[in-house]
């Protein structure tokens, strides 16, 4: 007969201090419910489900056996942390997820203590346990470290890099690795788990130890030579795994899914364990939710949807995206040269190089979550004579700075870079944010870094890219729609480091970089009925600055505003430092920068972000009567 326990367990569960409480037999009823709350949560708030169904048991599973918070617990990414907040004092605030004011989508240090570590980019929680695993060690602390890791966080060398010093180290350090699309190893069955539990177990690892102890006695030469012996008498057993070989007790793999699994696992590691430890877990993303279950990417981000259907709701644009106007001129230009080829650091769908996939299946290399290596691999691409777009998003770029610099730039190879998600992305807050290309590549020499005030922009700018082979190119775009411009037939090729006028008038001069072009012109509509006639320029490039366009606006013009949704030493301060040069500025010239501001934004919507950053419409307004010294008011009246 089943145990149903009369009250639902997890208005019983605020804290892991109650979830301990329970009884074994009552944990399949809590992830039953814990999996209703989360489902029930983001269909109403959108965001990361399907990672987050697939980790319901084993969220449970630790905070049952570890004594979190003293205990830490690391998520890597932070998309399957939704189940943890729950667990963690946050079920009041979890229907406010990605919402402003509301709970992170991601794990966060201000947020809770139970968040011991802030993650939002993939490959960061070994190296984040480690450190804290040395810290415990020196405090001579009994604190344990966990860190979960998924299987496609394992392409990024960080992740590797850290497994290696956590083995050097001997260090008291568990990782559960989390495979969820079977990629490690198949399904794994009882006999698995009782191998899994025997190899956790106190004879084995005793075992181990005694053999440690042993060999560290008669010497390095034998001490090699017998722990080569236990690790491959153990393989018969269990499989040996490239976990052994750098440093690691690997356990596994064993079923995410069941509590008859991974409790005894994790009780036994965290009693008996005393170096670094490797348990491999198998999980399905999307469980338990059939509509998750059955799409090919397991509801990995969603819109508010329908709980019973699964049906999401449409967002219906009224333009088509960057992203997608990006892809369809990267195809166009791809079918007229067939040197251009496309990389992508798995995000073949967020980028839009899966179009180029389709057409030309040999020419568009996923490389996983490889920053690094994937701006590298352009790099020897490009030496050899083809045109590589590496497709990334602004925040990923930040990963590759170094071989961006090293391997791209100082050698003055035409690697093509089509940044994604540049500016403000809204409910993914500071962690995505696209903040901080256009400062980190216009200080670079030899580098032409381009913005795209619109669609059609952003078409001559993927072909002005194409054609361009004296030195590394960038062009930023935003993440979502676009303001439905017209589209050419195909882009134009733009003389490198000319900008545009789009308006003229003779008072104030606006010069835009990127997509503020459209509040830049919304805002002159207003300061020409102010008596204030309003000069509207886009820049197009940050480097090299159109010298003529800048000396133009600043002799002729009043007050100079520069725009643009990146960070403090960007643009402007490309312009700043021309002008100042240039003794542009000696001549009452009223100059400002409109910029981000040099916080952490937290996340809302990306409208509402660019107003609280007065990079719209009323901000642009209001700084320029402020340079002038007037009030709106009196300025409208006169």
């Amino acid at each position: 007969m089943t145990h149903m326990p009369e009250t639902p367990l997890l208005d019983q569960v605020h804290y892991p201090s109650d979830l301990r409480k329970l009884e074994d037999r009552d944990l399949p009823q809590l992830a039953s419910e814990l999996r209703e709350e989360m489902i029930d949560a983001v269909s109403r708030t959108g965001g990361h489900l399907g990672a987050g169904l697939g980790v319901v048991e084993l969220t449970i599973a630790i905070h049952n056996v570890f004594d979190t918070p003293n205990d830490r617990l690391i998520f890597d990414v932070g998309h399957q942390c939704y189940p943890h907040k729950i667990l963690t004092g946050r079920r009041d605030r979890i229907r406010t997820l990605r919402q402003e004011d509301g709970l992170s989508g991601f794990t966060r240090r201000a947020e809770s203590e139970y968040d011991p570590f802030g993650a939002a980019h993939s490959s960061t929680s070994i190296s984040a346990g480690l450190g804290m695993a040395v810290a415990a060690e020196l405090d001579k602390s009994d604190r344990r470290v966990i860190a979960i890791i998924g299987d496609g966080a394992m392409s990024a060398g960080m992740a590797y890099e850290a497994l290696n010093n956590a083995g050097a180290l001997d260090a008291r350090l568990i990782v559960i690795l989390n495979d969820n699309d079977m990629s490690i190893a198949p399904p794994t069955g009882a006999m698995s788990a009782y191998l899994a539990r025997l190899a956790s177990g106190r004879t084995y690892m005793g075992f181990r130890d005694f053999g440690k102890k042993l060999t560290a006695y008669l010497g390095k030469n034998v001490d090699r030579a017998i722990t080569r012996a236990v690790e491959h008498a153990r393989g018969y057993v269990t499989g040996g795994t490239m976990f052994e070989e750098m440093g690691f007790y690997h356990i596994g793999p064993i079923d995410g899914h069941s509590f008859d699994h991974l409790l005894p696992v994790l009780r036994n590691v965290r009693d008996h364990a005393q170096g670094p430890v490797l348990i491999h877990v198998v999980t399905q993303k999307g469980k338990g939710y059939a509509p998750a279950e059955a799409a090919a990417d397991k509801y990995h981000g969603v819109n508010k949807f329908d709980v019973i259907t699964g049906a999401q709701a449409k967002v219906k644009p009224n333009a088509p995206s960057y992203t997608s106007v990006f892809a369809d001129a990267l195809v166009q230009e791809a079918m007229l040269d067939d040197k251009i080829v496309g990389i992508t650091a798995a995000m073949p769908n967020g980028t839009g190089l899966d179009k180029l996939q389709e057409f030309f299946p040999t020419r568009c290399f996923d490389v996983g979550i490889a920053e690094q290596h994937a701006v590298t691999f352009a790099a020897g691409l490009a030496a050899e004579g083809f045109k590589p777009f590496a497709a990334l998003y602004s925040t990923f770029l930040q990963r590759a700075y170094d071989q961006v610099v090293h391997d791209v730039a100082i050698q003055g190879l035409p690697v093509r870079f089509p940044i994604d998600r540049a500016g403000f992305v809204g409910a993914d807050g500071p962690t995505h944010a696209g903040s901080f290309d256009t400062a980190f590549l216009a200080s670079l020499p030899g580098f032409v870094v381009m913005a795209a005030a619109d669609e059609a922009e952003l078409k001559h700018m993927v072909r002005t890219a194409a054609a361009y082979d004296l030195g590394p190119i960038s062009f930023r775009y935003p993440r979502g729609e676009g303001v439905g411009i017209e589209l050419p037939e195909r882009g134009e090729i733009l003389q490198i480091g000319k900008g545009r006028i789009v308006k003229q008038g003779s008072k104030v001069a606006l010069l835009s970089f990127g997509t503020r072009l459209a509040d830049s012109l919304a805002a002159a509509e207003d300061l020409d009925a102010a008596g204030l006639p309003t000069t509207v320029a886009d820049a197009r490039f940050a480097k090299p600055l159109d010298h003529d366009l800048i000396r133009q606006l600043a002799s002729h013009h009043e007050v100079l505003i520069t725009i643009e949704e990146g960070s403090v030493g960007g643009f402007g301060s490309q312009v700043m430092q021309f002008l100042a040069t240039e003794g542009l500025l000696d001549n009452g010239l009223k100059i400002r920068t409109l910029v981000m501001p040099d916080i952490w934004m937290e996340q809302a919507k990306p409208e509402v972000m660019n107003a609280k950053a007065g990079l719209d419409r009323a901000g642009i307004i209001q700084t320029v009567f402020k340079a002038l010294g007037r009030s709106r008011m009196i300025e409208v009246a006169g």
